[in-house]
């Protein structure tokens, strides 16, 4: 587990990263439900990296539908802790990078059967039932089927792309009618805040386009708070879906104001601010975001999606010693290669000449 978290995150639906510390929420997620009648609409997470902990702090807005659906988050490790979110943190986080943004109010399980994953946590938040689960694709969705979730198609592979790299995952069902009798409607949300230990976060993508077809569209903000400009995998170009709105040093009354909110005291002093808009096609969304929010400006190849753990160029889960190795490997190659070169110097007539 220690290497999967050295090699990036989500939670996070949530989900999004980096100086402070921050950790996989809900906005990072793959809707499931009994039926189609759910839409998810654009999502908004935060994620901050500070003293070996990632927290995401996110909230989901829903159109339609009745009764209970819920998401599917893949997660970097265990958390540490699940609870509820602050009150201002998205909507003060909005109005930092787009003062013309209207903000949103938000207000404050059946035995899993054989070959379902294993429940490490459970957490109750307004009309949210959350569990922290640990499996492989088919006992992940083995546990949304035992619980009265249809996956789409697409489930066993895309809960493969995450089981390979963390088995980790936050299963969150929301129930449409307790959240109206408690006053919420459509459009509200309920924030989650994820503290999860790891050496380096990453943030959840290719879960957002789960059960979408042709071409559907993916729309979502991902707001990263660092100690140094973090460096990103994949580089939000423009041209892949994602999209670099803001990179600036974080103003000293954003950083005071999010420390004020629930749960969010360990804001630091500075930081780097990030925003990165999603707006891509569902299948182009293939990958995931991965942040080097150390400032050395190598994020992995595998947090990103981009490789599977184990393969060559996974640099990221091969100990110290054996990068250290590898590197002089390549220059002992190097210069016994020139030195081949040099003792077999052509000589004017046309022989070998010893160096």
């Amino acid at each position: 587990m220690r290497s999967i978290t050295r090699a990036g995150t989500a939670l996070a639906v949530g989900l999004l990263l980096v100086a402070i510390s921050a950790a996989p929420a809900l906005a990072c997620g793959g809707l499931i439900g009994p039926n189609g009648a759910v839409n998810l609409l654009r999502t908004t997470t935060f994620a901050g990296y500070h003293a070996g902990n990632e927290h995401y702090v996110t909230a989901f807005e829903f159109a339609g539908g009745g009764g209970a659906f819920g998401s599917l988050t893949p997660l970097a490790g265990i958390p540490t802790s699940v609870e509820k979110g602050g009150d201002w943190t998205l909507q003060r986080l909005r109005l930092e990078t787009d003062p013309r943004e209207r903000l949103f109010a938000l207000d404050a399980a059946a035995a899993p059967s054989a070959g379902s994953a294993e429940e490490l946590m459970k957490v109750k938040i307004d009309a949210l039932d959350i569990t922290v689960l640990r499996g492989g694709a088919a006992e992940v969705g083995q546990w949304a089927t035992d619980h009265g979730f249809r996956l789409p198609p697409d489930a066993p592979e895309v809960l493969d792309f995450y089981a390979t790299r963390s088995p980790i995952f936050l299963a969150a069902a929301f129930d449409a009618d307790a959240a109206a009798q408690r006053g919420q409607g459509i459009g509200d949300g309920t924030p989650v805040h994820i503290t999860i230990p790891t050496d380096n976060p990453w943030v959840p993508l290719r879960i957002l386009a789960l059960g979408k077809t042709g071409n559907e569209q993916i729309d979502a903000d991902v707001y990263l708070m660092t100690d140094h400009a973090p460096a990103l995998l994949p580089a939000p170009t423009g041209q892949n879906g994602l999209n670099l709105d803001v990179s600036e040093p974080a103003s000293d009354s954003l950083l005071a104001d999010l420390r004020s909110d629930r749960g969010m005291e360990w804001v630091p002093n500075s930081a780097w601010l990030s925003k990165i808009a999603i707006s891509a096609e569902a299948p182009k969304l293939s990958f995931d975001l991965a942040i080097d929010a150390s400032g050395a400006g190598t994020p992995s190849r595998v947090a990103a999606g981009l490789e599977a753990p184990g393969t060559i160029g996974d640099i990221d889960t091969w100990g110290p010693m054996a990068r250290w190795g590898l590197g002089l490997a390549f220059v002992v190659i190097g210069v016994g290669g020139i030195a081949i070169l040099l003792r077999r110097r052509p000589n004017d007539t046309g022989g070998m000449t010893p160096a």
